[in-house]
């Protein structure tokens, strides 16, 4: 029988900053190590140690922020037109980091990791994790890597929660935040949206309650999971422009009347592939905790009205929306904006929906210039 395994994306440095002698206080209630990260830095900490920008990742991102290449798929990082010499996030100025966040599967640890109680993952007996640990583990990692202060944090959707609760929960350390397209508090839409997603995975017989490892991992419920969540990513205009109603034909003939799996709209032929794609480098049960923490995500809990906690963010503040996105719309960016005190609100007009902040990165990379300009960051 073919084992489950994960295309992981090589990583620069694997850091452990929680150990069982000392252990993460989880949120949970659970106090767990060790904990490792997988991280990625450019450019050079100066001698004050206080140049360094934080970029934190969405959902199924990883530690790979930039590459040496931008025409070299395997040398390239996600946000790689932002990040290098004479980029928005420069790195002859600026120590760049960009770890893997606590609970995903690409180096840091997680559900896949191997629990050294028993020598297999944890499969679900890990703790559920929340953005607030993820911050707390990052805030470890920043430690260990001697960094007295963080110019911005930075980082869209997940990555963008991060952002707003690095700026609670250490404030003494940052100068400024850019959080893109994401929420203060994770909408009863959005909540849906990821249940839907973890019942096609729970309801693949494959998924086996997570203990699948030693078989194959749940392709079709975590294909299906990506294609539901791919439909939030994007928008309506977009699927119009780039599909139509064009139809998959085999052999020069178009028969869409049937239902098997070779012959159908051009709209479901992307979405299968963006299925089958994450399939190939992702974890199912990472998937289940990553979304379940993204619904605990709320920054007022345990702090008071969120309108009131925004308003204690004292840092300047760059928000940018994003006018297609129907996951996290345009009035929560700016629903968070206006309760920041030092706010600037820019707005990205594009087709792309959620997705847009990892594809219009020349609209992206102008605000940070102006923002850092405004600030003198």
């Amino acid at each position: 029988m073919e084992t489950h395994t994960l295309q992981q994306v090589t990583q620069t440095e694997i850091a452990q900053v929680f150990s069982s002698e000392f252990p993460l206080q989880m949120e949970c209630g659970v106090q767990f190590g060790p904990i490792d990260v997988a991280y990625e830095t450019y450019g050079t900490l100066n001698a004050s140690s206080d140049n360094a920008i934080l970029v934190c990742h969405a959902l199924t991102g990883n530690a790979h922020a930039a590459g040496f290449s931008s025409n070299d798929p395997k040398t390239a990082g996600w946000w790689n037109s932002l990040i290098g010499v004479g980029k928005p996030l420069d790195t002859e100025k600026y120590f760049v980091v960009c770890s893997n966040f606590f609970g995903s599967c690409y180096g840091t640890t997680g559900s896949i990791s191997e629990n050294p109680k028993t020598g297999k993952p944890y499969g679900l007996d890990f703790p559920q994790m929340t953005v607030r640990d993820m911050v707390n583990v990052q805030k470890a990692l920043i430690d260990k890597l001697g960094i007295k202060k963080i110019k911005t944090v930075i980082g869209g959707s997940l990555g963008g929660m991060q952002v707003l609760e690095w700026t609670l929960l250490f404030p003494q350390l940052v100068e400024s935040i850019i959080p893109i397209a994401t929420a203060a508090q994770h909408s009863p839409w959005a909540i849906a949206l990821n249940a839907i997603a973890r019942q096609a995975i729970m309801n693949d017989p494959a998924w086996q309650n997570g203990n699948y490892y030693n078989s194959i991992q749940p392709e079709n419920g975590l294909s299906l999971a990506r294609q539901i969540a791919m439909l939030s990513y994007r928008s309506e205009q977009e699927f119009a422009e780039r599909f139509h109603r064009e139809r998959i034909k085999v052999n020069g003939k178009d028969s869409t009347y049937r239902f098997d799996n070779e012959n159908y709209f051009q709209s479901e032929n992307y979405l299968r592939y963006q299925g089958k794609k994450l399939v190939n480098r992702f974890d199912a049960n990472t998937y289940l905790y990553i979304s379940r923490a993204m619904d605990l995500h709320d920054v007022a809990a345990n702090r008071g009205e969120l309108n009131d906690v925004l308003h204690t963010i004292d840092k300047p503040a760059l928000c940018i929306g994003i006018d297609s996105d129907i996951l996290y719309p345009v009035r929560e960016q700016k629903q968070i904006a206006q309760y920041l005190p030092h706010s600037t609100y820019n707005e990205i007009s594009s087709p792309y929906g959620h997705d847009a902040f990892l594809i219009e990165f020349e609209k992206v990379g102008n605000f940070v210039r102006e923002f850092f300009k405004k600030y003198s960051l």
